[in-house]
């Protein structure tokens, strides 16, 4: 028996010291000091509840997802088509579908081969219209449509995710809702909620459009307000700083900023603040060859439907940078980079709903569920030290060991604490002592039967493990159910609940196995049960 109590014993010494290492940087007296250095860098967080922050819901669109999707397919079959001699008018994209002409029908039989081996993905019909051109009409397929969809919300997820880890919040909590067409976001203890706002929801579209030359017909008609075939107007604000403006530019862009490598916060000729970017190999290769066919033109940066600049093409680019410039103030300039360097949106994004949790809020959340918690510990305590004597003083001591690896496993693993995961503390409590009485009831029938306190005892271990293991084990997978399909709160009550389990059965099967071995081998000592 010696020889089990002393592995037992420096098994749970092993995960004493593991817990403490965990749970001490997390102690308001341990941090920024020399121990906190010596020690894991992994800290309890706590959720929205408890120490305030912000909520926000973003709707995304998935219908302009579908859409910009069918722009690129126009523009790159408008090129692929051009090189292989098969003349077609310029793609027009609507919400489902996109629609060109092929004025050749001799070239029929040439466009159905292109478009079976270079766009698979795309489903096609035509119709014959009476000068013997052919209408052609291209889309996505049912599945097709619902698999860009979904690709539309994952990749916002990603986007959204990685500006929120350069915007520095810690513990975020980020999901996506496919059937609502949403992401959830839950930033805790954030300081400055607008400016996340407006990181988070920054749609950050990057095109390079050239500036259109206006013929002198043109003219006359722009100012009848009717805008040449292909073009568009867009706001120029900071045109010649005169107000609100605008620029007539070609519709279809020139190059896009699916290929930016990366982009920070930099400085002007004139010292102001702008935001250089810098391109991928392919695109520093297509921005050379854009640059190098429109020596003399102006080339508008467009984001998010805005022209920023315009500066005209002087040579070839080859070095694969641009810059922004504009009316920008540094911060400004900086939140511009963030979210460049952290991908564009797919979609444009609307805040469907935005609540703001103080930090007054959260501690009181804090002190009601430490409150409940005492308020439920007390009562188990006095009711299993009253009916089971000094054993139940045991329970009780295994019941704050509890505790202890709860909140030590949730630091390991960079769980959160929220409300609901208080409340999951305060049900496994009743839980861990439900696995005391199993063991101490088993314990008791075996000295009514006359066994000697050691047989009594392993009796009572042994023959109480399954019924506690099988009654543990479905809460569990409950739990696992819980994780698996619940949101932030469900969640973080399912973590709490199963992180309880497993230490209510450590302490409950193997601590106090280890407690009641030594005290049966003091034979003046009588079992109190």
């Amino acid at each position: 028996m010696r020889q089990r109590i002393l592995w037992r014993a420096a098994l749970v010494l092993a995960v004493l010291i593991f817990s403490a290492a965990y749970l001490l940087p997390s102690l308001p007296f341990i941090q920024n000091t020399s121990i906190s250095n010596k020690l894991p860098e992994a800290k309890l967080s706590l959720g929205l509840d408890l120490v305030g922050g912000l909520y926000v819901a973003l709707g995304v669109d998935v219908d302009k997802a579908v859409e910009n999707s069918l722009v690129q397919i126009g523009q790159e079959l408008r090129r692929i088509s051009r090189e292989e001699s098969v003349l077609i008018t310029r793609p027009l994209p609507k919400k489902n579908d996109l629609t060109f002409v092929l004025p050749d029908k001799s070239k029929q039989t040439a466009l159905d081969k292109l478009l079976n081996e270079q766009f698979a993905q795309i489903t096609f019909s035509h119709q014959e219209l009476p000068d013997g051109s052919v209408h052609y009409t291209a889309g996505y397929t049912e599945e097709q449509r619902g698999i860009m969809e979904e690709q539309a919300l994952e990749t916002a997820l990603k986007t959204i995710r990685n500006r929120i880890d350069q915007f520095g919040v810690l513990e975020p909590d980020i999901r996506k809702q496919s059937a609502e067409k949403r992401i959830i976001i839950q930033l805790p203890g954030l300081k400055d909620p607008e400016r996340a706002v407006q990181i988070i929801g920054k749609t950050a579209h990057l095109e390079f459009h050239m500036q259109h030359e206006l013929s002198d017909q043109e003219q006359e008609r722009l100012v009848r307000g009717i805008l040449p075939s292909g073009t568009m107007s867009l706001p120029f604000p900071g045109k010649e700083a005169r107000g609100q403006s605008s620029m007539i530019v070609d519709r279809e862009a020139v190059f896009t900023g699916e290929y930016i490598e990366d982009a920070f916060q930099d400085r002007d000729q004139n010292g102001r603040p702008s935001v250089s970017i810098r391109f991928s190999n392919r695109g520093s290769v297509l921005f050379e060859r854009v640059t190098g066919e429109n020596i003399g033109k102006n080339l508008a940066i467009v984001l998010d439907g805005n022209v920023y600049s315009a500066p005209t093409i002087q040579d070839r680019i080859g070095q694969g940078r641009a810059s922004i410039t504009g009316s920008f103030t540094a911060e400004e300039a900086q939140d511009l980079a963030l979210v460049l360097r952290a991908g564009s949106l797919p979609a444009p994004v609307s805040v469907m709903e935005e609540r703001t949790v103080g930090p007054s809020l959260g501690q009181e959340s804090i002190e009601k569920g430490i409150r409940s918690a005492i308020i439920g510990w007390g009562v188990i305590l006095v009711f299993i030290v009253i009916y089971y004597s000094l054993s139940g003083v045991i329970a009780v001591s295994m019941l704050l060991l509890d505790i202890v690896l709860i909140l030590a496993g949730m630091a390991a693993f960079g769980a959160t604490l929220t409300l609901p995961g208080i409340a999951g503390i305060v049900l496994t409590m009743g839980m861990a002592v439900d696995a005391n009485v199993l063991i101490y009831e088993r314990i008791r029938e075996e000295l009514h039967k006359g066994a000697v306190p050691a047989t009594a005892v392993d009796l009572g271990f042994s023959r109480a493990i399954l019924t506690i293991a099988d009654s543990n084990i479905t809460t569990i997978i409950a739990a696992i159910v819980l994780y698996e399909f619940g949101t932030g709160p469900v969640r973080g009550f399912a973590v709490t609940l199963t992180l309880g389990i497993l230490a209510s059965m450590f302490t409950a099967i193997f601590v106090s196995r280890i407690v009641f071995d030594l005290w049966i081998t003091k034979k003046s000592v009588k079992i109190s049960i």
